[in-house]
């Protein structure tokens, strides 16, 4: 006997019926696929600033090797701190397999690529001297009106508003006092980092232009008159126009300055107001920035470390942002 034909309802349930079930493998396939797609991007981005973190570590040692080498022939020689010197001279990018090359280790090396550079941190004008830390009370804070003629002229110098560097003068000088007052409320900190000026109102514009020459280092720093750019110069010296700038830089140039007579010999009465206490031919801190290029991604840091005799500290790192070059 045959069987009875299926009806077309039937037919068509059962269609419907495979084609969903069709459409659910293929979903769930493509979610599968997805997520471990994710998985393996998730993997290679951890891998990838994991080998940075390194690298940029290594970076930084390799250039505390190079000041601690610096600070023994400075002591041994009795050498200055000079544009000269090899740690001044910044490393261009570089594939980093070249670096190991030499000792046979480069093979399995990531694609990467290595740029740096250590900045004299004494060629800038040091924000924190406007008011000294260490002052015992609160009635002892007191704004240096040589440090605020120096941040005038160099505000005027950028074309930035004078009034911005009195109202940070002024707010540095409350966050000091503050700090030691035992019966004051908690208030800002000092700053520790060119960013963190903000808080004493300074606007990221004028941070932008204030970056190469201006700084904030712990204690009270000196100028480097062997590192100071001419901006910083006739900033930090009252009366010293640029020809009188560039006229300390060549003669720099031409043979750094040993000490500080040397300097004072260029120009006549110049000794005046470069004094001892606020220069020198010496630095202690140093900014070290490294920046990797790993296949498609850039990681910048910089740091800094503060060279006491023969030991190289790092205060702080930080990662800050960078564009990639283009190809």
């Amino acid at each position: 006997m045959t069987p009875p034909a299926p009806l077309p309802s039937q037919r068509g349930s059962a269609l419907l019926l495979a084609m969903l079930t069709v459409t659910l493998v293929a979903t769930l396939a493509a979610a599968s696929l997805w997520q471990q797609w994710q998985a393996v991007a998730v993997e290679q981005a951890q891998r990838q600033r994991t080998q940075a973190a390194l690298i940029l570590q290594g970076a930084l040692d390799w250039a505390r090797l190079i000041l601690r080498e610096d600070a023994r022939a400075n002591q041994r020689e009795g050498n200055p701190d000079h544009l000269g010197e090899p740690w001044a001279t910044p490393l261009a990018e570089a594939r980093l397999s070249t670096f190991l090359a030499a000792d046979g280790n480069s093979e399995g090396l990531p694609d990467a690529f290595l740029a740096g550079e250590i900045r004299d941190m004494h060629a800038c004008l040091n924000i924190l001297n406007l008011v000294p830390a260490n002052v015992q009370s609160a009635d002892e804070a007191e704004i240096s009106p040589l440090e605020l003629g120096s941040l005038r002229r160099l505000y005027r110098e950028l074309g930035l508003p004078v009034a911005e560097a009195e109202v940070a003068a002024e707010r540095l000088l409350r966050i000091t006092m503050a700090a030691r007052d035992p019966q004051a409320l908690p208030t800002t900190l000092r700053p520790q980092r060119l960013g963190q000026l903000a808080w004493l109102g300074i606007s990221p514009q004028s941070l932008q232009r204030l970056e190469p020459h201006l700084c904030v280092l712990p204690g009270d720093t000196k100028i480097n008159v062997n590192t100071a750019s001419e901006t910083v110069l006739m900033a930090s010296l009252p009366g010293l126009d640029l020809a009188g700038a560039r006229s300390l830089i060549q003669a720099r140039e031409r043979q750094p300055f040993r000490n500080l007579s040397d300097a004072q010999a260029v120009l006549p009465g110049i000794d005046r107001v470069m004094v001892s206490d606020r220069f020198d031919v010496r630095s202690d801190f140093f900014e070290v920035r490294g920046q990797l290029r790993l296949d498609q991604s850039v990681v910048a840091e910089r740091s800094l470390v503060q060279r006491q005799g023969l030991e190289i500290r790092v205060l702080w790192r930080e990662r800050y942002s960078t564009q990639a070059p283009s190809s």
